[in-house]
């Protein structure tokens, strides 16, 4: 072997010396990196919680038609915090239902919710209380209807003029008597 060839050799063999000791360095930086935990913080976008029950709530317009919406329910602290932040859309006729134990007047905000919605409070006897219109995404303004309320309904923004839905409309709820306030 000449002496061209010879050096040549030994460069790639050194090369390969030199890539192998930095994958193997490379590698067992990896694994010595701890996994990613999920985050506990409920309005965290990568928090995963989990499956929120399922009801149906129908409303009386101000023409007595009927419009059904099919929701999630947030029964519990960390559910009704989170409600429905980091969701890009929502279906007409779909929403959440905030359920709380007693009636009082409730307060809410609109932190890392990316869609306007629309908010119905709701009394213990089903009556629309107030109605708080195309909420402002992303935003920490408190909104209330300074009414006492049970449940709070949301849906997407401008459905309530879309249907016809004003306060003191009547409604109903379908599988709600089973899920635990807490």
């Amino acid at each position: 072997m000449n002496r061209a060839a010879c050096a040549a050799v030994g460069a790639l063999v050194m090369l390969g010396a030199c890539t192998a000791d930095g994958d193997n360095a490379r590698s067992h930086d990896e694994a010595t990196v701890p996994a990613r935990r999920p985050t506990s913080d409920v309005t965290a976008k990568d928090w995963v919680g989990p499956p929120l029950p399922r009801a149906k709530v129908i409303l009386t317009d101000a023409f007595g038609g009927r419009h059904l919406v099919e929701v999630e329910v947030a029964a519990t602290g960390p559910m009704r915090q989170r409600g429905l932040m980091w969701r890009e859309h929502l279906d007409d006729g779909k929403g959440m239902l905030f359920v709380f134990r007693d009636d009082q007047i409730h307060n809410f905000w609109m932190r890392n919710t990316l869609i306007p919605l629309d908010m119905l409070f709701i009394d213990k006897d089903g009556q629309v209380v107030g109605i708080v219109r195309n909420a402002e995404p992303r935003t920490l303004t408190s909104r209330s209807v300074g009414k006492p309320s049970r449940y709070v309904l949301e849906v997407p923004g401008g459905w309530c003029e879309k249907n016809a839905i004003e306060p003191g409309a009547k409604t109903e709820f379908e599988g709600l008597s089973l899920i635990a306030v807490e």
